[in-house]
């Protein structure tokens, strides 16, 4: 981009002034707002002809530089891995807990480990903006899910202090880094947004993870004390709640096809987790014959065939009847998707024949009950089919979450917002800025039985994510970031 012109004011100074050097001097004071005016760094035009400063040196160098720093923040070596009150995600916590005391906010950590930063603004009293993402990560992961929506936010709020507008803020304003979105330690998504939210059960602190180690457990080894007393506590009352806002990658190719990098959400798909048990008879795999076998294993791979023939082609397989019409089955054609995203057997050796074999299920889609509908008839094939081969099969649901439709009000303000900040960047007209619909959950589908939600996405290259070859531009970064200052600017 091409430095922006210089600008030069001139006034003419009356003669009785010129005759007196301190009135000279009076004179030079009151004009100082417009010198310091005139020394400022500015950006592109927006529609009125007004010109802003871009913030470059906060939203794209800065937030790019801790997006890579907070990227090297892992448990694991040569990979990232960072996950529920590890310690990788303490030292994530307390660096962001840095940055957001750098941008001007009051910090603390709750009981369930989520990092807050607050800006009062004019009125303390106000119901509060709430915006953030997740510190979490999937294992082997990208630098930006969860990460970009954090920095973003304290990026702008940075802003917003540098030019001295933070207090002007007419209701506060809190960023929240949660602590558990991916559900990878514990299979139990959301632990963070849930808790605030107030509808994480008591009992969630007592699940356990593949040590035996509890949800409670990891909190006391951080030397977080949480009761189901003070579990409770952490709930916001929706009084007090304005509105919540996220910013996060795509995890799709949309924008990139249509070559914008910001879109509004209108809606994020729910979603069902199950763990499918498979047990069988255990064996010697040379001496047990063929059709004398009970082997959960082959049973399990004709299970996990069967769910993408269901996924792929919902309409062959579910029946019209009256809790499946054919609405319900055409709902399915754009956004049902259904994974195995893990699978373990015991023993595991190559010379026995398992006892067990476990696997999980992923199912999405934007209607919920095209998605109870997809849910049971994969239930009911699956007991027949192990009937069939003699093992018994058990399904458990480890997580539901409803569909959320995000406020129509939040959404086509963001939209502007991201109007705006493209506008300014490139001084051009960027065109209507794109809706999408989300396939991945997110906080927001939490938080949504709290308060009312939209969403930001950023444009991700080649739609990928949860891997390290996800990747978002440093212009991208800075448009993301210049947005949600355009929507904070609304709030002053």
């Amino acid at each position: 981009m091409a430095a922006p012109p210089s600008i030069t004011f001139s006034f003419p100074i009356p003669h009785a002034i010129m005759k007196n050097s301190l009135s000279i001097l009076s004179f030079i004071l009151l004009l100082s707002p417009l010198f310091a005016m005139a020394n400022t760094s500015f950006g592109a035009e927006n529609i009125e002809g007004i010109k802003y400063d871009l913030f470059p040196e906060i939203l794209k160098e800065e937030a790019v530089g801790r997006l890579n720093e907070l990227g090297k923040v892992s448990d694991a070596n040569g990979y990232l891995e960072r996950t529920f009150q590890s310690p990788a995600s303490i030292r994530a916590g307390n660096l962001l807990r840095a940055w957001m005391e750098d941008a001007g906010l009051k910090t603390w950590v709750d009981q369930m480990g989520n990092v807050h930063g607050r800006a009062e603004g004019i009125n303390p009293s106000e119901r509060t903006l709430l915006i953030g993402s997740h510190l979490d990560t999937v294992i082997d992961a990208g630098f930006f899910d969860g990460s970009l929506g954090i920095i973003c936010a304290i990026s702008a709020l940075k802003a917003l202090n540098s030019s001295g507008r933070l207090g002007k803020l007419r209701r506060p304003v809190e960023v929240i880094a949660f602590s558990d979105e991916e559900g990878v330690r514990f299979q139990s998504t959301f632990l963070g947004s849930a808790a605030i939210a107030g509808i994480l059960p008591v009992s969630a602190l007592q699940v356990h993870d593949k040590n035996g180690v509890t949800v409670q457990g990891a909190l006391r080894a951080s030397s977080i004390e949480t009761t189901e007393e003070n579990l409770l506590q952490l709930k916001y009352e929706p009084e007090s709640v304005w509105g919540y806002v996220e910013v996060h990658i795509e995890q799709g190719p949309v924008l990139e096809n249509v070559g914008l990098p910001l879109g509004s959400v209108k809606g994020i798909a729910g979603q069902t987790r199950l763990k499918v048990t498979v047990k069988g008879t255990q064996g010697h795999a040379g001496t047990v014959p063929m059709n004398m076998r009970q082997d959960p294993m082959v049973a399990a791979a004709e299970l996990i065939v069967f769910l993408e023939s269901l996924c792929k082609q919902p309409d062959y397989y579910l029946s019209y009847d009256g809790q499946c019409t054919s609405s319900t089955v055409e709902s399915l054609a754009g956004s049902l998707v259904c994974t195995v995203g893990e699978i373990s057997t015991w023993p595991s050796a190559s010379n026995v024949i398992p006892g067990q074999v476990t696997f999980t299920v992923d199912v999405r889609a934007m209607d919920d009950s095209g998605r109870e509908a997809i849910i049971y008839e994969f239930s009911n094939r699956l007991y027949h089919m192990c009937d069939r081969r003699s093992v018994f099969c058990n399904v458990e649901r480890k997580h539901d979450a409803n569909a959320v439709v995000c406020d129509p009000g939040l959404s086509t303000q963001l939209k502007s917002a991201s109007y705006t900040a493209l506008k300014r960047i490139t001084g051009e007209d960027p065109g209507d800025v794109p809706v999408l619909m989300s396939g991945a959950g997110h906080d927001a589908m939490a938080i949504s039985h709290l308060t009312k939600v939209g969403m930001l996405f950023v444009r991700c290259r080649g739609g990928i994510s949860h891997s390290p070859a996800e990747h978002v531009l440093d212009d991208d970064v800075w448009a993301a970031g210049m947005a949600v200052l355009a929507f904070f600017e609304t709030l002053l």
